[in-house]
């Protein structure tokens, strides 16, 4: 089945518009800080030092730092990075040597974005729109790629990676979290009848002998939960070392 793409992005800018203005709404994906904190793992003092600005929009599936943090004077860009929880932390890591590159392309969350550099004062940050498929840098320019819950929302997956490999300096990392769906088993079933969903979390360097695989678990979200019934990822709970 073809993709009209032009037609998800406009549905995709929609919905998250929506988030960067009003993220308590209530949606089909869980938001905020304490979502990011109890299911996902994100630790809450980190939170804490940020505005609710950047914390309340947050919408990832996962926490693609705890797999390794930025360095300082690091360059880092952020694929799909929304109003900037990810982007933040690693502006703190970076420190005022480095630079994060924050792309995404909804514009409310770009002005959010924008609003946050204000904000926080990590003056390290620059907003760019663009799309996963066509990032705006250059070629070898970046040494850490880190996405949250975006690439399972792009139609051409394969450009995505092609991207991040592309604006990588050798020796670079990618670091993302994302969703994926697992076709049930013959004679299995998940308690909700539906596909199982399982979050990843995944870091890859460019050198060849680096390479490693964190998978999360998932659990039932507590009680209050806005989608009863569907899965929270949990902290990531192991790293795999592969030659």
């Amino acid at each position: 089945m073809t993709v009209d793409t032009a037609r998800l992005r406009e549905a995709i800018q929609v919905v998250y518009s929506e988030v960067a203005g009003d993220p308590k709404k209530g949606y089909h994906f869980h938001t905020g800080p304490t979502y990011a904190v109890d299911c996902l793992g994100y630790p809450a003092a980190d939170l804490r030092e940020l505005p609710d600005s950047v914390t309340g929009p947050f919408a990832g599936v996962g926490a693609p730092l705890s797999l390794g943090a930025p360095r300082l004077g690091e360059i880092v860009l952020d694929i799909g990075a929304g109003s900037g929880l990810d982007t933040f932390l690693a502006a703190k890591a970076v420190g005022a040597s480095g630079r994060v590159i924050a792309v995404d392309m909804t514009p409310a969350m770009l002005a959010r974005g924008r609003e946050n550099i204000a904000l926080t004062g990590l003056t390290q940050v620059e907003y760019r729109e663009g799309f996963a498929e066509t990032l705006p840098a250059a070629d070898e320019s970046v040494d850490l790629v880190i996405s949250n819950g975006v690439i399972n929302l792009s139609p051409d997956k394969a450009a995505v990676f092609r991207e991040a490999h592309r604006v990588l300096k050798p020796g670079g990392r990618l670091t993302l979290s994302c969703t994926k769906t697992s076709p049930q088993r013959p004679g299995t079933t998940s308690p909700s009848g539906r596909p199982e969903l399982a979050a990843l979390s995944w870091k890859e360097s460019t050198s060849p002998r680096s390479r490693r695989l964190g998978s999360s678990t998932w659990k039932s979200p507590g009680a209050g939960a806005r989608s009863p019934g569907l899965p929270v990822n949990a902290r990531p709970t192991s790293s795999t070392p592969r030659a």
